[in-house]
C-alpha cells in the first residue's frame, strides 16, 4: 500500500499512490478494505515472489520494522481522513498465508506476524478494525482464533477465501471433472461451517469466484451468472461481505491475452464489456429488502422471492456444475395477492440473453474487435426488460417460464399500491 526504500540505511516512506486509491474510493462512496500485503523488498527476509509484478511473499526480516511501517501508514491515513472515517475501514493481514506460494513461513510465523500487525494498528487507535487470517479454502480459522484468544490479540473480524473447486485437488487443478464432483451449494455449506467456528464475529469472504482457474471459459458465460446469484442469495444471514474476484480482467497478476473473452476472472472484459456475472450483480442490486420463504426442492432449479415497495421479484436459476445432467425446465410460479399485478416483466441471462461472448463468437471471434464490434458487444450484454404474461384467479397470480440450461431469470411483479400478501 505504500513505497519504502532504503537510502544509506535510512528508511524513507511514501504513501502517495495509496492515497490516490483511497481518495478515489471515498469519492465514489466506497470504503477501503485494505489488504496489508505484500512485503516491501527493503524489509523482506527473502527473495521469493509471485505474479507479473513480482510481489515479495516472504516474512519481514525484522517484525519491528514492519510494525513501524504499518503504524506510520495508519497514522498518516488518520491524519489525512480523520479517525472517525478510518475506523470504518477494514485492515486484513496478508493474503492466503496457508499456501506456500504466498507465505513460505509456518502457521506460527503468520500468527506472530499478525500479532505484530494488529498491535501496530491498535497503537494508532484502539478502534481501528483488524482481522485475518485471509486464508485460502476457509483454512486455519479455529487455530487462528485460539491463538488470538490465548495471547489476547485483537480480532475485529474474520476473513477467508473460497472457490467451489478448492477441496477437489491441489490449488489450480480446477478441471471440469473435479467441478462435477463438487456440490451445487458447497460454498454455502463451507460458509455455514466457518460461521459456526467464528461465532458472533463479522465474517468476510474477501475472495471468491466460480473457479480459481485464471483461464476458465466458464468465467465468461451465463454459467457464472447462475453461480453468482445462487451463491450470493444463499449467503444471506451467514456472512457480512462477499468480495468477487475480480471486477475486471485488467489486473497485473499475469499477462493480458488480447482476446476479449479469454476466461479471465473479471466481471468486465479488457474492453469493459459486461460479462453475464456482472449482469447478475446488477439484478441482485435491484432487489428489494425483504426475502420471503420459498418451499420445495429441484435438482437444478432454485428460487428466491424478494419484496420491495409494491413489487415482488422472483429470482430463478437453472444451474448444475459441469458434467452434471441439466436440461431446460418449465417453471410455474403462484403468487397470492389481494390484487392483480399491474405489470409483469422478466430479465434474463442465458444462452441468448445478456451473453456477449456468444455475440462475439457469431462475429467470428475477432481477436481485436473494432470500434463498431465493441459497441455491438456492449449492446448484446445489456439486460432487456420483456413483458411476461400472467393470469390472475382467486387471489392467485400465476406465471410460467422456460429456463434454459445454466440460466438466470428475474421476474418482477408490480402490484401497485395494493402490495403483496404472501408467496407460495
Amino acid at each position: 500500500m505504500g513505497t519504502l526504500i532504503c537510502n544509506q540505511e535510512k528508511l524513507l516512506y511514501s504513501f502517495y499512490n495509496a492515497d490516490l486509491i483511497c481518495d478515489f474510493l471515498l469519492s465514489i462512496g466506497m470504503k477501503p478494505f485494505v489488504e496489508l500485503s505484500f512485503m516491501p523488498e527493503t524489509l523482506a527476509s527473502g527473495s521469493q515472489t509471485v505474479f507479473h509484478y513480482r510481489a515479495n511473499v516472504t516474512p519481514p526480516k525484522d517484525d519491528q520494522q514492519w510494525a513501524t511501517l504499518i503504524q506510520k501508514l495508519a497514522s498518516h491515513w488518520v491524519d489525512r481522513y480523520g479517525v472517525a472515517e478510518v475506523r470504518t475501514w477494514f485492515f486484513e493481514v496478508w493474503n492466503e498465508p496457508n499456501l506456500k506460494a504466498f507465505w513460505p513461513g509456518t502457521q506460527a510465523d503468520y500468527f506472530k506476524f499478525y500479532r505484530a500487525t494488529a498491535e501496530a494498528l491498535k497503537k494508532v487507535d484502539a478502534q481501528l478494525q483488524v482481522g485475518g487470517p485471509a486464508t485460502a479454502s476457509n483454512g486455519w480459522i479455529s487455530e487462528f482464533l485460539d491463538y488470538c484468544e490465548k495471547n489476547e490479540v485483537a480480532v475485529d473480524f474474520v476473513s477467508t477465501h473460497h472457490y467451489p473447486t478448492d477441496a477437489l485437488g491441489t490449488q489450480g487443478e480446477d478441471t471440469e471433472t473435479q467441478l462435477a464432483r463438487s456440490e451445487r451449494s458447497i460454498l454455502r455449506q463451507w460458509a455455514q461451517d466457518t460461521r459456526r467456528k467464528v461465532g458472533q464475529r463479522p465474517l468476510y469472504y474477501t475472495e471468491w469466484n466460480g473457479s480459481s482457474n485464471p483461464r476458465d471459459h466458464l468465467h465468461d458465460e451465463p454459467y457464472s451468472a447462475a453461480v453468482v446469484v445462487k451463491t450470493m442469495l444463499e449467503a444471506v444471514g451467514i456472512v457480512q461481505g462477499y468480495s468477487f474476484w475480480t471486477f475486471s480482467d485488467i489486473f497485473s497478476e499475469n499477462y493480458f491475452p488480447s482476446e476479449p473473452f479469454q476466461g479471465g476472472f473479471g466481471l468486465l472484459t479488457l474492453e469493459g464489456i459486461a460479462k453475464p456475472a456482472y449482469r447478475a450483480f446488477e439484478l441482485l442490486h435491484q432487489l428489494g429488502d425483504r426475502q420471503l420463504v420459498v418451499d420445495g426442492l429441484h435438482e437444478t432449479v432454485d428460487c428466491w422471492a424478494v419484496k420491495g415497495d409494491h413489487r415482488l421479484t422472483v429470482m430463478l436459476t437453472n444451474f448444475a456444475l459441469p458434467r452434471h445432467p441439466i436440461d431446460s425446465q418449465r417453471v410455474r410460479l403462484r403468487i397470492k395477492s389481494k390484487a392483480k399485478p399491474a405489470h409483469v416483466s422478466v430479465r434474463r441471462i442465458d444462452e441468448t440473453h445478456a451473453n456477449p461472448k456468444a455475440a462475439w463468437q457469431n462475429m467470428g471471434s475477432p481477436e481485436y474487435p473494432d470500434h463498431a464490434q465493441i459497441q455491438m458487444l456492449h449492446e448484446s450484454s445489456k439486460l432487456i426488460v420483456e413483458p411476461l404474461r400472467a393470469t390472475f384467479e382467486s387471489d392467485i397470480a400465476s406465471v410460467e417460464i422456460t429456463l434454459p440450461r445454466q440460466a438466470v431469470a428475474a421476474i418482477t411483479m408490480d402490484f401497485g399500491a395494493s402490495g403483496v400478501e404472501d408467496f407460495s
